[in-house]
């Protein structure tokens, strides 16, 4: 089975909270092909704006939505970076689309502050959540209906997980890999990337 691995991006989002996801999932199939060569593909990867324009991140790195919210297609796991968030957690189609999307996706997943992002469509309250060090106070303050808990790589409440800041995201999806296709993938796609997987 092939899941479809669909990453919100938009401007000034993270460069690594998108990018660290990305190559993950990407490397996990690479690596895969390898191993299993007639089996199927676990996962495709595609980055999702709301629409197909050439965006900013942060920093200024440009980058091209692969589809816009209405040729994004079935979405099993929807990623959801971190960065500067404050205009897309003021834009209705946004957070519309992020709780439809997560309603309808096996799991949905955040890295950073894109915490607050699902905070916003609803999809965390009276759960456990983290995010970037640095944002956890304001976490709090926002959404008082959260237990969020600082210093976390990543918390998995099953169909929501949430990550901390930026390259956690990648020890996040890792965990991701192992749940959705298994350890000895996690593994080899940890050392194919030469990455010290933190796995707690």
């Amino acid at each position: 089975m092939t899941r479809t691995i669909g990453i919100y991006v938009y401007d000034d989002v993270e460069v690594l909270d998108f990018a660290g996801p990305y190559e993950v999932f990407t490397c996990a199939t690479r690596v895969a092909a390898r191993t299993m060569a007639h089996a199927a593909p676990p996962f495709r990867v595609r980055t999702v704006g709301a629409t197909t324009a050439m965006l900013r991140a942060r920093a200024g790195l440009s980058v091209l939505p692969e589809a816009d919210f209405a040729g994004a297609g079935d979405i099993d796991v929807l990623i959801v970076p971190g960065g500067v968030v404050t205009a897309e957690m003021s834009k209705p189609d946004v957070i519309a689309w992020i709780a439809a999307t997560a309603r309808a996706s096996e799991l949905t997943a955040s890295v950073c502050t894109g915490t607050f992002l699902l905070a916003q469509a609803g999809l965390l309250d009276d759960q456990e959540a983290t995010t970037h060090w640095e944002d956890v106070a304001d976490l709090r303050a926002a959404f008082p209906q959260l237990r969020v808990l600082a210093e976390r790589r990543w918390i998995d409440n099953g169909a929501i997980v949430t990550s901390g800041g930026i390259s956690a995201g990648i020890d996040m999806s890792l965990h991701l890999v192992e749940r959705l296709a298994g350890r000895e993938l996690a593994v080899r796609t940890a050392r194919q990337m030469d990455y010290d997987w933190n796995q707690g």
